[in-house]
């Protein structure tokens, strides 16, 4: 039987039958959807505006399409531009905005189930200050009141929250593209495609060939995301090249919006993987890993950090990093010297 991680991107794919009896929901939901973004428009619904620019980063799309991988680059670029990023998270997967809670900052030993599996990746490895909050305005005015030296904000996530108001929209697409092309629940679709044509930029996650078969994304500035070198969760400084692994065939697991995108990374690696696909911010626990084979364990950073306290020396976890164009860091650059910063 398919759990729902595998079954929702599997009917996603088609319009099937199934998916045809829930087109009507999706008309539904694409109404209110609208309206919403109109009630926005118009200033009838409230939206924050911050003393410095924001730029969000999100998807049209329901699951993951390497949005964080995309977020640590800009915070990078930035930095190496002079400029003083933070970072504003939902915090998906953790209790905290779950809850509802004040928002709270996320340093390098928070409790992922408290914060998120997605900010604590980001907190180890932005080299900025990163805040976590539903209320992602809140969260923002908390970020600058603690750091006040921060003068651009970038949104992991966030397209679709327009109570906070952003000078630079970027979407990222993955090889998925849109599915069937009809909005949830009958597609995977959280927006009309054509939402893309007022986003500043989008980014092409996905193979070159990929890029022939639609429009909207032809042009778009496209994004690799490389990584060979594993690290062993247990000890950080314990690292080793893929090919010095000792072992061709893995277990792999993968805890995120979209765990082939991690399986096909290591196959062009040249491992032989044996799958292992949990849910988005999945919890894990020992048993979960206890496959019974003296195999290594391969994982995503973001699943490592859940992973720790019962880490084993056969785990390891696959660092890896976005490589947009550059033409897309010289456009993210211009923009932002468009408007004076604080």
């Amino acid at each position: 039987m398919q759990s729902r991680q595998q079954f929702l991107p599997s009917l996603w794919q088609s319009r099937s039958a199934l998916a045809r009896l829930l087109w009507p929901a999706s008309l539904l939901y694409g109404l209110v959807a609208r309206l919403r973004r109109m009630l926005y428009a118009l200033r009838l619904l409230q939206s924050a505006r911050m003393p410095v620019p924001v730029v969000v980063v999100g998807n049209i799309v329901a699951g993951g399409s390497g949005k964080t991988p995309l977020v640590l680059w800009i915070a990078e670029h930035l930095r190496a531009h002079g400029l003083r990023p933070g970072i504003v998270s939902r915090g998906h997967g953790g209790s905290l905005a779950a809850q509802g809670a004040a928002p709270v900052e996320v340093g390098i030993a928070s409790d992922p189930t408290l914060v998120g599996d997605e900010p604590l990746l980001l907190a180890r490895r932005g080299g900025c200050p990163v805040w976590v909050g539903r209320e992602r305005a809140a969260a923002c005015r908390s970020l600058l009141a603690a750091h006040p030296e921060c003068n651009v904000l970038v949104l992991d996530d966030g397209l679709q929250h327009y109570r906070l108001r952003r000078d630079i929209e970027i979407a990222v697409v993955d090889a998925r593209l849109f599915g069937n092309g009809w909005l949830l629940p009958a597609g995977p679709l959280r927006e009309p495609v054509t939402r893309l044509a007022r986003v500043d930029a989008v980014v092409l996650n996905a193979g070159g060939a990929r890029r022939r078969r639609c429009r909207t994304v032809r042009r778009s500035p496209a994004m690799r995301v490389s990584g060979r070198e594993l690290v062993r969760p247990t000890d950080g400084s314990k690292t080793v090249d893929v090919a010095a692994l000792g072992a061709r065939r893995v277990h792999a697991v993968a805890g995120i919006g979209e765990p082939r995108r991690f399986f096909r990374h290591l196959e062009a690696l040249g491992l032989e993987v044996v799958a292992h696909a949990f849910p988005d911010h999945h919890r894990y626990v020992a048993a979960d890993l206890a496959f019974g084979e003296d195999l290594p364990v391969l994982m995503t950073e973001k699943d490592a950090v859940k992973c720790r306290g019962f880490a084993q020396p056969h785990f390891w976890m696959l660092p890896v990093r976005a490589e947009p164009d550059p033409a897309f860091g010289e456009f993210l650059i211009g923009r932002l010297h468009g408007r004076k910063t604080a």
